[in-house]
């Protein structure tokens, strides 16, 4: 077994030219819309900037989450997408670069309501939130952002490396209990960066109201999402050599039952925040869901509940489908728009009363997703498919039913 045996096939190649090929059409149609929308040009785009950001923030570190939770926990379903996960957390430099128009340019457009809040009278924000937001105003925020990216980037670059020595050094058992170790409080940094980072990136959009579950939500999402975009690439590779064959019905099994828990523990999130808010009935924190429940924003909810929820939870429950290398991708793409649709819900309702997406969004979401595919399928590429000095590798391949 070599490097060379497991290396990507053409359908990858395809992938990141088609996918550079949208990046480009979409950032030409986010140039049209310039002159489209006149004056408000830059509003709007930064309004749909920023979902199409979050959106492919989340696929990469989602991927990271998911390779640290490998590396803790074991399990085939970690060897088998490991390659992946690894490639998509080689994205998050070009991610970092994709933040920069929103920390030199859009911050103005978005987070205005607390940049020019009044430090007394109405619209006065509380002493928390003032001291949170407030001092150094701009500075702080792109002073956390910075520090936020580089905790990530070193998670990342740590994990790439030591997976990368792990195939030159094949008996290195330390090796393994290094990535081990380092997996767990990995973990937890992560939750817990993204939790401040979801505060100022998106919550602070609303910066009147809070909620001590809302990062959690962030991290569930970008599970989903990043967990389907492995089912979805997995069953791609699994088409043609060298991975034909490889890639059993029951990894995909394993796959199939972690989705189904992601999108249970966000439902568990995203209920628990609506009931206790629900129950304490205060005028500051209701203002949330009283934007997002009625009108064309309770249509989108009821939309979000059903097909992000109740479709996927119960076509998840089936022991066939989660084994279907037909079926089970289609729920996984499906499952990644509805993350987009979700976005859109959280973000949007801020700043308009219309739910239905413009071309703007669309635009920004084909430039910035176009992008960020293209990287991940040239980074697939650089490596093999398989982590070929695991010492698991034979085990997780070997053929067999369960």
């Amino acid at each position: 077994m070599t490097a060379q045996d497991y290396m990507a096939p053409e359908s990858v190649g395809r992938l990141q030219q088609r996918a550079l090929g949208a990046g480009i059409v979409g950032l030409v149609a986010c140039g049209i819309c310039v002159f489209l929308y006149g004056d408000q040009y830059a509003d709007r785009f930064f309004h749909s900037y920023l979902i199409a950001f979050m959106f492919v923030l989340g696929l990469s570190l989602g991927s990271l989450g998911l390779l640290m939770l490998q590396h803790l926990t074991g399990g085939h379903w970690g060897i088998m997408t490991r390659r992946p996960l690894e490639s998509a957390t080689r994205v998050l430099p070009v991610v970092a670069i994709l933040f920069l128009p929103i920390v030199i340019f859009g911050m103005k457009h978005l987070y205005g309501e607390w940049l020019n809040a009044p430090s007394s009278g109405e619209g006065r924000l509380s002493d928390l939130q003032q001291s949170y937001l407030v001092p150094n105003g701009i500075l702080g925020f792109k002073a956390r952002a910075l520090y936020y990216f580089l905790i990530w980037l070193a998670l990342v670059y740590v994990f790439n490396r030591w997976s990368k020595e792990q195939d030159l050094n094949r008996e290195d058992r330390a090796l393994r209990r290094r990535m081990k170790m380092m997996a767990g409080p990995g973990i937890i940094l992560y939750v817990f960066i993204m939790t401040f980072a979801a505060i100022d990136w998106v919550m602070s959009l609303s910066p009147h109201w809070a909620s001590t579950i809302y990062g959690f939500l962030f991290v569930i999402g970008q599970l989903i999402s990043s967990m389907s975009l492995m089912i979805a690439v997995l069953v791609l590779l699994s088409r043609t050599a060298p991975m034909e064959g490889v890639v059993q019905n029951r990894h995909l099994h394993d796959l199939g039952k972690l989705l189904l828990a992601f999108v249970m523990l966000w439902a568990y999130f995203g209920f628990s925040q609506l009931l206790i808010i629900w129950s304490g009935n205060l005028p500051e924190e209701i203002s949330f869901y009283r934007t997002r429940l009625y009108g064309g924003w309770g249509v989108v909810a009821v939309l979000v509940l059903i097909f992000h929820f109740f479709v996927p939870f119960f076509a998840l429950l089936s022991r066939d489908l989660k084994r279907s290398a037909r079926l089970l991708p289609k729920i996984a793409i499906w499952l990644i728009f509805m993350r987009l649709v979700d976005l859109f819900w959280l973000t949007r309702p801020e700043f308009t009363s219309n739910a239905v997406p413009g071309l703007m969004d669309v635009a920004a979401i084909l430039a910035l997703a176009g992008i960020w595919f293209a990287v991940f399928a040239r980074n697939l590429k650089s490596q093999p498919l398989l982590p070929l000095g695991d010492p698991k590798l034979e085990e997780a391949i070997e053929v067999h039913e369960y």
